[in-house]
């Protein structure tokens, strides 16, 4: 048995999948709701490996793999869906993974988002970073956000610079350009800096990855413009303190002033397996910067912010491990996931033992 690209990814829509992995050595595994599962079939050798990648990979990009290890680029599969594309060398044989780029783009309640969140998009500059792990579903939030503003502002223009572009957004009432690394323009920093020449309302950086792309991001925001961007980080103290340490030491108190004024708020993500039906739900934590949280930030005081995100509900804060609590106390969410994922596990171990104990009265009573 041999198999066909246009198979696997067939497969993985009618499953719902996430990814796709080809590896030599074991059959091709598809992830579904965050757990892999491998394809019944036979074990992939080093020829199946390439035949499967030179059948959605250019000849530039393969070159690129030789040279430098791997390729990233996003492709259609006809009507049905778009992948985003990581080749690379493993062990001397060429592997991929695919993730699928959902092609409808979700609404605010169904990401899960508060309203609050919606009033950010009026902001006329600042820094807005959406953070999460790698899979965390920050790019699928950042094109929801993106769509919102294309459905309600007709005076803006908004310029993205993805590595690959991820989801093609037409022009509704917002003017949208969107600019692919590699692609139409060398690297996010070089983009950000021909950006602001190409009279732009709002701009989004798909990664803050490097000290010069973080440099220009933060100029943009200063600059009167409304910059949204992404980092692998988790929680808003532990995403000030990659940006601020990604400077040299004797800048970091000038970077520190910066973003107690630029930065408009942090919203962090994970996703979380459900219990009560099939698929994962997004959890957050939002920050909004508000004068108390600038003052941490300017006085390097960033262990400080969880507690004015615990008190900032009239602001639209809430932190990560009170919407995982609440999820939970929905019934969406199983215990061990609040847990694992919350960032003060003690303090959320005695809330639900409270909690049960709570119940265990409440049950006594009937």
């Amino acid at each position: 048995m041999s198999y066909s690209m246009s198979d696997l990814l067939q497969l993985m829509i009618s499953e719902g999948a996430s990814d796709l992995h080809t590896r030599v050595g074991c059959s091709p595994t598809i992830r579904v709701h965050g757990t892999l599962h491998r394809v019944e079939g036979p074990a992939l050798t080093p020829e199946t490996s390439e035949e499967l990648m030179r059948s959605i990979t250019s000849e530039e990009h393969i070159q690129a793999v030789r040279e430098r290890g791997g390729a990233d680029f996003a492709f259609a599969f006809g009507e049905a869906a778009r992948f985003r594309v990581s080749v690379m060398k493993e062990k001397g044989n060429f592997g991929m993974v695919l993730r699928i780029i959902p092609s409808k783009l979700l609404t605010f309640e169904q990401i899960g988002l508060p309203e609050s969140v919606k009033e950010l998009l009026f902001k006329p500059r600042g820094l807005i970073l959406v953070t999460g792990p790698t899979g965390s579903g920050k790019s699928t939030t950042l094109a929801s956000l993106l769509n919102i503003v294309n459905e309600t502002r007709e005076e803006v223009h908004l310029i993205t610079i993805e590595d690959p572009i991820e989801y093609y957004h037409k022009h509704k009432k917002a003017l949208i350009t969107q600019r692919e690394v590699h692609v139409d323009v060398p690297n996010f920093a070089e983009a950000l800096r021909r950006a602001l020449r190409q009279d732009p309302d709002m701009i989004l950086v798909g990664e803050m990855r490097d000290l010069e792309t973080i440099e220009a991001a933060i100029t943009a925001a200063e600059t009167g413009h409304l910059v949204f961007g992404t980092l692998h980080t988790t929680g808003a103290a532990k995403t000030i303190d990659r940006l601020t340490n990604a400077f040299p030491q004797q800048q970091q108190e000038m970077i520190r002033i910066q973003l107690s004024t630029v930065l408009q708020a942090v919203i962090s993500q994970l996703l979380i397996p459900r219990i009560d039906k099939p698929g994962r739900v997004a959890a957050f934590e939002i920050m909004v910067n508000t004068p108390s949280i600038a003052a941490l930030i300017r006085d390097n005081k960033t262990f400080r912010i969880q507690s004015d995100i615990q008190t900032g509900s009239k602001y639209g804060m809430i932190t990560l491990d009170a919407w995982l609590m609440d999820k939970y106390q929905a019934g969406l969410i199983a215990r061990e996931e609040v847990i694992n994922k919350a960032q003060d596990p003690t303090t959320i171990m005695s809330k639900l033992q409270e909690l049960d104990l709570a119940q265990a009265v409440d049950k006594g009573k009937k």
